[in-house]
């Protein structure tokens, strides 16, 4: 097998978790970005016997290609614009707050899927390490950061299977740390070209790894 290929994101995930041993019992908190950064972030939490959650942000798409993207946001309303194409695209500000709060809106309804009544982990003073399945334009992955660098956590560290070289760019100094296993100079990039095998995900197997990790978190306080 190509060194630079996964089987899965399950095989992604535990070769990024012996990446990441120094965060090993240190109390750090995996927060992985759904779908696909799920199977990923659970191997890393439990190999490094971490909380695991997830973080919700998502690309806002251009209101006539909903497919492609000129920024992302979170849950609190952290908004990273990827103001070249914005100003390519000419876009009003009205335009963006509009398409912005309607993706807002969709993260509350999946926040509240995936965590029900549950309140976000507390990572203030902790190393927080967001885990993706990858990296294709880097823009989805900062507006986490920032929106996590507002908790005030000791370290906030990425960590994905692959990345583009302009995504890695974007991202390294932003973090405390980024590893990347596989940063591809091709284009054009895609996440999936680095797994061998390849799925979405849907959001009831995504509530399954949650499930499983709270089952044993509360297993073990009892």
């Amino acid at each position: 097998m190509d060194p630079e290929l996964f089987r899965d994101r399950t095989d992604a995930g535990r070769r990024l978790a012996e990446r990441l041993l120094e965060y090993k019992d240190r109390g750090a908190v995996v927060l992985a970005i759904p779908r696909g950064g799920v199977p990923v972030g659970f191997e890393v939490a439990k190999r490094l016997n971490a909380q695991f959650d997830v973080i919700v942000p998502r690309k806002i798409p251009i209101p006539w290609n909903p497919e492609a993207g000129f920024g992302a946001i979170t849950a609190d309303g952290t908004i990273v614009l990827n103001e070249r194409m914005v100003r390519s695209l000419g876009l009003s500000e009205e335009e963006i707050e509009e398409a912005a709060e309607e993706v807002r809106q969709e993260i509350m309804r999946r926040t509240r899927q995936y965590r029900g009544d549950m309140p976000p982990p507390d990572v203030k003073g902790k190393h927080v390490i967001v885990v993706d399945d990858g990296l294709a334009s880097g823009y989805t992955m900062l507006a986490a950061i920032e929106s996590l660098r507002k908790e005030e956590p000791s370290s906030v560290i990425v960590a994905v299977p692959t990345a583009s070289r302009g995504a890695a760019r974007l991202v390294d100094p932003k973090v405390d740390m980024l590893v990347a296993l596989n940063v591809s100079e091709h284009l054009p990039f895609a996440v999936a070209d680095a797994y061998l095998a390849w799925r979405d995900l849907t959001d009831e197997e995504v509530l399954t790894y949650l499930r499983a990790v709270r089952s044993r978190s509360d297993g073990e306080t009892r």
